[in-house]
């Protein structure tokens, strides 16, 4: 068999000038060398509901049984394998999803196909299908680079190559979910120390809710933002605060800073249009948790399996766009966290969905679905995922929901 670091290299070597259509040929040819039978990339779509294979889609028939939403599909009722690999996958209910979900390689009974998953960091990004006569130790450990690499190659075409863009979707977007979209992070980014995770639905419809997280000189920066209104100016109004609240903070502004320049900028440019925001960071060093908040609801604090009562619950700031001019500047707030606390940030869509019967979500069970997911030893991006799977299942959203959880877990 070739040595590892050779295939790998001109594996790398041989995908600087192609395209996303030509890299599953390049990740089975590779794969080949490394003694597989085959490999197949499944990228996870944008609601985490299935996996898909990276190929050009074939023309497809529908059929009268199938989900008219792909956002809730029917689930197997156990594990399931597709019948040919250029078939998507169920995340729920299928091996390939286990790997997913769990971040960790699963083998079929008969040893022959394993799915490895695939993570840009923290993010998970889908899973890498391999099958060999059978599986012994060095073999995965190749096909874990293998993956690691494909991951590589699939993201750096992630911004520009459309073949990516429609293989991690299932229908049309909004041009205002669009917009926001372009804006946004991953979903998911965190160290050994810290991780933070996000979710924004209705995914394909999202109007004016968005959210950012980034890591620098040793702090994570956040911020959950809720637009007035559900249109194309309330897409531009978080945009542009998002932009605004980038500039700022590069250029060394404080939270309340970083408020007073969204407030100012949408005043001037979007006028009429509130938002409200929680806008933080974290000292990923002591745990040192600064926040403001501007007519947002308060961030729950998780501990030790509960909801700190009150911890982060203090008078609200007035929204932002109002033109504040030389009104006091928004206050900050800080807590200590302790090692393992979680932090939930979320915008009033989470907790005003409403169930056929016309009950709310509501913040408890918010709090407490989070919680239960925890505890059954989820990660915080699987927790997310899970939490608007039931939001979809057994509730409307009447307006966009983002959720945002926090963990800090110090080395």
């Amino acid at each position: 068999m070739p040595n590892e670091d050779a295939v790998l290299s001109a594996l790398l070597a041989s995908s600087n000038r192609v395209t996303a259509a030509d890299i599953p040929a390049l990740i089975d040819e590779a794969g080949r060398k490394l003694g597989l039978s085959g490999a197949q990339v499944y990228l996870a779509d944008l609601q985490q509901a299935r996996l898909t294979p990276l190929v050009h889609p074939a023309p497809e028939t529908p059929s009268p049984n199938e989900p008219t939403d792909p956002s809730k599909p029917s689930e197997p009722s156990e594990p399931s394998e597709p019948s040919e690999p250029s078939e998507p996958i169920q995340i729920e209910g299928s091996m390939a999803g286990l790997a997913y979900r769990t971040q960790r390689t699963q083998r079929s009974r008969d040893d022959c196909t394993a799915w490895v998953p695939m993570i840009d960091g923290v993010e998970r990004v889908g899973v890498l299908r391999v099958t060999a006569p059978c599986f012994e130790d060095a073999l995965l450990e190749s096909c874990a680079a293998l993956s690691g690499l494909a991951t590589l190659l699939v993201m750096a075409k992630s911004s520009h190559d459309e073949l990516v863009v429609d293989r991690t979707r299932s229908r049309t977007m909004t041009t205002q979910a669009e917009l926001l979209w372009a804006f946004v992070p991953p979903r998911t980014i965190g160290t050994d120390d810290v991780t933070s995770t996000a979710i924004l639905e209705p995914a394909y419809e999202a109007g004016g809710d968005a959210f950012d997280h980034s890591l620098g000189d040793g702090v994570l920066h956040l911020a959950l933002l809720d637009a007035m209104g559900h249109d194309l100016a309330s897409g531009g109004a978080s945009a542009v605060a998002l932009g605004a609240s980038r500039a700022t903070r590069r250029a060394g502004g404080t939270l309340a800073d970083i408020a007073t320049t969204i407030d100012t900028t949408l005043s001037e440019w979007i006028p009429d249009r509130l938002l409200t925001a929680v806008i933080a960071r974290l000292d990923i060093a002591t745990g040192q948790f600064t926040w403001i908040n501007c007519g947002h609801p308060p961030p729950l604090l998780i501990r030790e399996g509960h909801v700190v009562p009150q911890a982060m619950e203090f008078p609200a700031y007035l929204p932002l766009g109002l033109g504040l001019g030389q009104a006091a500047a928004p206050d900050e707030h800080h807590i200590r966290l302790q090692p393992g606390d979680r932090v939930l940030l979320y915008s009033d869509g989470v907790t005003e969905a409403r169930t056929s019967d016309g009950s709310l979500f509501g913040e408890q069970r918010l709090a407490d679905s989070v919680i239960r997911s925890m505890a059954s030893g989820n990660a915080p991006p699987e927790t997310l995922r899970r939490l608007v799977r039931n939001l979809h299942e057994h509730h409307r959203l009447h307006d966009d929901a983002t959720i945002m959880l926090v963990r800090w877990h110090p080395h």
